[in-house]
Parts: C-alpha cells; sequence; structure tokens
C-alpha cells in the first residue's frame, strides 16, 4: 500500500473546534445540491459517501429555519417545525455512520426569500426589493423590534431541534446574501437609522445577539460555527476588509469556529474560467489572525500543496471545499494514502451549481456517481464485480467512451477502446484549449491515467474501423461513443429548418476552429443559439486571433444558460472587454457571401451586417451511422449487444456524457426492469390524516 508523503501531515492533524475534535483538516463546507426537502434519502446518501472519503466534518446545505424563509422555487432543506426533523436526522445519522461530525447550516433568508410557498412577507433591514437573487415583484419589510425578538426566537428554537436530530455543529449563517444577518451587517441593505443600523457595531448587532443565543442554546452539547461574508464585492457600498476586522475584533471569540466566504455565491464559487485555485486568499489572508478560533475557509483546492501552503502560511486552520468534495469525495482519503494520481481533480465547471438553480438533483462533470448514491446505488470508488467473461469494444474516446472503458475495466472486464485519431478525450480535448478552459483536460487525463494501468485493458489510437471490421474482429458486444458534429445549416432552437446560406457564404463551425481552420476576412458574425458556454469562449477566441467579432444571439444575454453556473454576467463583462459586438434579442435569418441578415427576435424587423465569415454554435447531430449498421448486425443475429453513449446518442454537456458512460457500464450484464418502470426510487409526499387535522 502507498503511504502518503511526509509534507502532507500537517493535513491529517486533528483541529479543535469547541467540545469536537476533527480527525484531519478536511471540512466539507455547506453547500447546496438540489435535492432539498423534496429527496432527503438521497442527500443522506450523497453525504455519508463524503463521510467515509475522509471528510472530517461534513454539513448540511442551507437550512430554512420558519416559514418567513421560504425561497421557493429553490429546494432546500427546512427546519420549520418538528415534522422536518426525521429528515435531518436521517442526513445526520448517515454523516456519523460514515465517521465523521455533522454539521447544520441554519438560515434565515430575509429579503433574499420571496415567501412564494408560505405567502408570508419578507423581512429585511430595510423597506426594499427582495434580493439578490431574485427579481420577484415583492418587497421586504424594514424589520421591527418585535421582529428581531421574533427573529432570535425562531433561530433558538431551530438550534434546539437540530441538536434534537443529532447535529454536532451548529452553523449562524450571515454569508452569500442569503442571510438576514448578511443584509443586516451590509450598508448596501442596511439604512436603518436605530440601535441595528449605522455603525459597524450597530449593523454587527443582530450577529452579535444570535451567536450568543445560539451558544447558549447550544450549552457545550455541540460546536457553534459562523459563516461570515469577509468581502461583498460591492465596494464602499458593501461589506469590506474594515468591516470584517471590526466584526472579528468585537465578536471573534464568540463562536468555535469561523467560516469565510465570500458575499455572494457566484463570488464564492468562481468557476475555472474566471479564477485560478486558491483565488480567495487575497480576501482571507491575515483574518485569523484576529481570533483564536480554528478558521475554515474555500478555493476550489484540488492540490495538496496548495492545502499545506494555506495551513503552514496561517491563512486556513481547515481545508473548506464544495465542489472539489463533489468531484471527489475521497480526496482526503486518497491524499492520506499517497494516492495523489487517483484524484478526481474538479474542473471548475459548476455544473453541480446549476442542479440547485435549477431544482433539480446534482451532477458533476468528473464524478457521474453524484446525486446516484441512492437512486441509483452508485459509489465514487467501488462498482459490482463482472459477471461474466464477456469482452467488450468501446469506440470513440471522448468523455462517454473513456468513462465507460474506466468504469468497466474496474469491473474486471476486458475491454478495448479504439479511437479513429491519436488523441485521446474527444471534445474535451478540443474544448479545453479554447481561453479559460484548460481545466477541462482533467476530465480526460483522470481517465487516461486510469484506464493505462489496468491490465485487462488495450487502447488503440488511429484505428477508425467500420462495422463490418468490428464483425470481422468477432466482438460481441459493442458500446459506441462515436460523438456527435455541430450543424452547419442554422438549425437550432429557434430555427428548426435549415435557414438559407448562399453558396459562396463562409460557414464555419466549431469544429472547423478545433481543426485550426481560421476565417478569410477580418469580420466574423458568431451566432450562439445554443446559449451555454461554447459560444461566448469561440466569440473570445476569434477575437484574440485578432479578428473583429460580434455574436449574435436570440436570448438577452450571450451564453444566458450560464446563469446556472454563475458565469452569464463574467461573460458579458469578457466579451465587451475584448471588443466585441453583443447583439442580443436577434436571429440569424440568412447567410450571404459579405453579409449575414438578421432579425428582431420580438418584432421581426431585419438588418443587415457585413460579415466575412459566419461561425454556427447552434446544435449538433449525433455520429451515429455506425451504430445504426451494428443495430442491424445485432437484430440479424451478428452481435450480442450494441448500445450508443454519450453524444452520439443524444448531444448534450460533458456531464450528460461522462455520465452515460457510467451508466452503460453500471448496467452491462444487468437485468433491467422494464422501461414502462420508474429505473430508481423515489420519495414521494406522505398524506396529512385529514381526521387529525379536522381535530
Amino acid at each position: 500500500m502507498t503511504t502518503r508523503e511526509p509534507r502532507y501531515d500537517i493535513l491529517f492533524e486533528p483541529v479543535k473546534i469547541g467540545p469536537l475534535t476533527t480527525k484531519n483538516r478536511f471540512y466539507q463546507v455547506p453547500h447546496c445540491n438540489g435535492m432539498g426537502y423534496r429527496d432527503p434519502s438521497a442527500q443522506a446518501a450523497m453525504r455519508k459517501v463524503k463521510a467515509e472519503g475522509g471528510w472530517s466534518v461534513v454539513c448540511t446545505e442551507q437550512v430554512e429555519i420558519h416559514p418567513t424563509s421560504d425561497i421557493t422555487p429553490f429546494i432546500e432543506l427546512r427546519i420549520w417545525d418538528d415534522q422536518d426533523l426525521p429528515a435531518l436526522a436521517r442526513i445526520a445519522d448517515a454523516i456519523h455512520e460514515g465517521g465523521a461530525i455533522a454539521g447544520i447550516e441554519l438560515a434565515h433568508n430575509g429579503m433574499n426569500a420571496p415567501n412564494l410557498y408560505s405567502r408570508e412577507i419578507p423581512m429585511g433591514p430595510s423597506h426594499l426589493p427582495v434580493a439578490p437573487d431574485s427579481i420577484d415583484p415583492v418587497q421586504a419589510r424594514a424589520m421591527t423590534k418585535q421582529d428581531i425578538v421574533d427573529l432570535r426566537r425562531w433561530h433558538r428554537n431551530a438550534v434546539r431541534r437540530s441538536l434534537q436530530a443529532g447535529y454536532d455543529l451548529v452553523y449562524v449563517y450571515a454569508a452569500h446574501g442569503y442571510s438576514v444577518i448578511n443584509h443586516f451587517l451590509s450598508p448596501k441593505y442596511n439604512t436603518r437609522t436605530d440601535e441595528y443600523g449605522g455603525s459597524v457595531q450597530n449593523r454587527m448587532r443582530l450577529l452579535r445577539e444570535i451567536l450568543e443565543d445560539t451558544v447558549d442554546e447550544v450549552g457545550g452539547r455541540g460546536a457553534v460555527a459562523c459563516r461570515i461574508a469577509v468581502d461583498e464585492d460591492y465596494g464602499p457600498a458593501g461589506i469590506g476588509r474594515d468591516d470584517i476586522q471590526e466584526v472579528l475584533g468585537s465578536l471573534g471569540e464568540l463562536p468555535d469556529l469561523w467560516d469565510f466566504a465570500m458575499g455572494s455565491w457566484e463570488s464564492d464559487s468562481l468557476t475555472s474560467r474566471f479564477g485560478p485555485e486558491g483565488s480567495q486568499e487575497e480576501h482571507v489572508a491575515g483574518l485569523k489572525a484576529l481570533t483564536s478560533k480554528p478558521v475554515v475557509g474555500v478555493g476550489r483546492f484540488t492540490s495538496p500543496d496548495a492545502m499545506v501552503r494555506q495551513i503552514k502560511s496561517g491563512v486556513l486552520d481547515l481545508i473548506g471545499a464544495a465542489r472539489p468534495s463533489i468531484a471527489d469525495p475521497f480526496l482526503p482519503n486518497k491524499i492520506r494514502d499517497g494516492q495523489l494520481e487517483k484524484i478526481r481533480e474538479c474542473i471548475g465547471c459548476n455544473i453541480c451549481v446549476s442542479g440547485d438553480q435549477t431544482m433539480s438533483i446534482i451532477r458533476c462533470t468528473q464524478n457521474p456517481s453524484m446525486g446516484e448514491e441512492f437512486r441509483r446505488g452508485w459509489h465514487p470508488e467501488d462498482i459490482r464485480k463482472r459477471e461474466s467473461d464477456a469482452k467488450i469494444l468501446v469506440v470513440g474516446a471522448g468523455p462517454a467512451g473513456l468513462e465507460a472503458t474506466r468504469a468497466l475495466g474496474v469491473r474486471g472486464y476486458e475491454v478495448s477502446l479504439i479511437e479513429a485519431t491519436r488523441n485521446l478525450g474527444g471534445r474535451v480535448t478540443s474544448e479545453s484549449a479554447l481561453p479559460g478552459l484548460s481545466a477541462w483536460n482533467r476530465v480526460r487525463d483522470y481517465r487516461e491515467l486510469a484506464i493505462e494501468s489496468m491490465p485487462n485493458v488495450e487502447v488503440f489510437r488511429e484505428s477508425p474501423m467500420t462495422a463490418e471490421d468490428i464483425l470481422e474482429f468477432g466482438f460481441e458486444h459493442v458500446l459506441v461513443a462515436t460523438g456527435s458534429q455541430w450543424r452547419n445549416d442554422g438549425v437550432g432552437r429557434w430555427h428548426t429548418t435549415p435557414i438559407p446560406i448562399a453558396a459562396d457564404a463562409q460557414v464555419l463551425t466549431p469544429e472547423d476552429l478545433f481543426a485550426g481552420r481560421r476565417p478569410t476576412g477580418r469580420k466574423v458574425v458568431v451566432y450562439d443559439d445554443d446559449h451555454y458556454y461554447l459560444g461566448g469562449v469561440v466569440a473570445e477566441q476569434l477575437a484574440a486571433d485578432g479578428y473583429d467579432v460580434s455574436i449574435v444571439t436570440p436570448a438577452a444575454q450571450v451564453s444566458s444558460w450560464t446563469s446556472h453556473t454563475f458565469e452569464v454576467t463574467k461573460i458579458q463583462r469578457r466579451l465587451i472587454e475584448k471588443g466585441i459586438t453583443r447583439r442580443t434579442e436577434t436571429v440569424l435569418m440568412s447567410a450571404g457571401a459579405g453579409s449575414v441578415e438578421l432579425a428582431s427576435a420580438y418584432t421581426g424587423e431585419t438588418s443587415s451586417v457585413d460579415a466575412d465569415a459566419l461561425v454556427l454554435v447552434t446544435a449538433r447531430l449525433p455520429k451515429d451511422s455506425l451504430l445504426q449498421e451494428l443495430t442491424g448486425a445485432q437484430q440479424a443475429g451478428r452481435l450480442t449487444s450494441v448500445r450508443g453513449i454519450g453524444d452520439c446518442w443524444a448531444p448534450g454537456a460533458i456531464a450528460a456524457a461522462v455520465w452515460s458512460g457510467r451508466r452503460a457500464a453500471e448496467e452491462f450484464d444487468q437485468v433491467l426492469p422494464p422501461n414502462d418502470e420508474v429505473p430508481f426510487p423515489r420519495e414521494t409526499t406522505q398524506l396529512i390524516d385529514l381526521e387529525v387535522l379536522r381535530g
């Protein structure tokens, strides 16, 4: 068994958090996951796996403490009353079973809670519209002194219930703009003139009172943590360095632990495209010196050397993580056991964040088992052994083919992976060469390295094969992962049939750019009807190559779906900074030699724009001709099984392709239920006893 290098020993030292002692310095900070009160058993299974993977503290997401803190449509946990305790207890029990300390993040969302379900009036320090995530036509009312008394009582009730449910560590939440305590701290939202407004000492009064209440209610039976915004990134209008230093100078010894976060989730969870590992250090460095209590912070840490530096330089006591713990729940144990090459490093794409933003179960590009621990029984490290001596051919070494090969290899099957080109990775290799996406190569690198160590897996590069070649070699089981290609006819979401394109118009697709082809002429129009990241990245690449670039999209923003990955605002800013013209709410109607015709998405009014070349980022077609031929061969009895996976089956995100590869590996040799049955367990609403309700 490999042992860790001594320089990482410091990461495995225990840390005292009040009456608790951690087994190491790895700390899964609270993070949302799209499961909430709807899927508590799924969340319990997910958190348990992280505890098993070596995280010494595993926390819930934010947990609403009262009906006036209802952030519908988002699905978070609730601790409104005792009815919520069984679900919360199941999660705490699972974390304990996995061997970790269980933390719960109590939250009153204040002005961030539009209360669309409860229909209670939102509350905050001042009379202001709900913020920061909602534009619902609702205003929060300024809290009265009685409201503050009520809030303190609600929080005490939630603390008591948290201990009853089995949690060891209870949070006071004052970060991300999602907490009424954060709103009181922030001069952006707090315009009060009483003892709760004005000076920093006044604005921190509510935080002081709730911290004191929580410490009193816990009474030494557990630990108290405070998650606080260290910088709201609003300049003088928001919480800044001077404010947080004064808060720590006054309250630094009250809780048992400080959890330093940014003033918004968007700033806290920068994608790799817009921030490197450890990017929050500039905001956190030096704050630890203001308290004797341990501090935890995040920074998308995946490098153990970076973690060690955070500890030795006195920035942090505990290495906090949300996204790295999602990409690899066993990251701590792999560092402990000297298996660094087996770490699935977070690529910083924020597809995990999109689960919460779309109210769907969390997913991960690197870890296809994330969110599937309960309902499909998937585990990030363990997979059941092979059930036959079948030999499997995987055609195509993109993200789906690589993951299917890796997982089948782990199961013990003899696998041959063939790739038509020299390089593995498919679209991952191509896209990661674009600006800001280099970390995405980790999807390929992790799987390629894993496959290289498997004696039961062979990889054949530069080996294009036809259906007849495959049949002649005698393969009986084939997974086809031949990918997809971008359309060059304008078909996408807006146009579902091809648009008029002149024969002499210069039209390119992302594949053309990946192959090194560039437009002739200087003026280029990029048409983004895909709405994810690629349109904006392609425009940025062309601008870097010296072209005069315009990007056109029917949406109100370029790459509009990236609002779910916290990138859409940064993308607009980046495009503006690069001198790229944005034409939003505009539809591409036709392309000619030297110009394109556009139309307003609302009025249909047309205009013509000069364009030496047009780059279409619209929709993709699966490359499924080989799949169709092999399906015919199977039907003729010449193959035992054939299955299309990834973009070859249905083009989607890279995370979907990886998940598809894992599913194919999981289901190989498995007797599946009929497809008219729900393929996984789910939790449904328990009906209330109407007789009891009526009294």
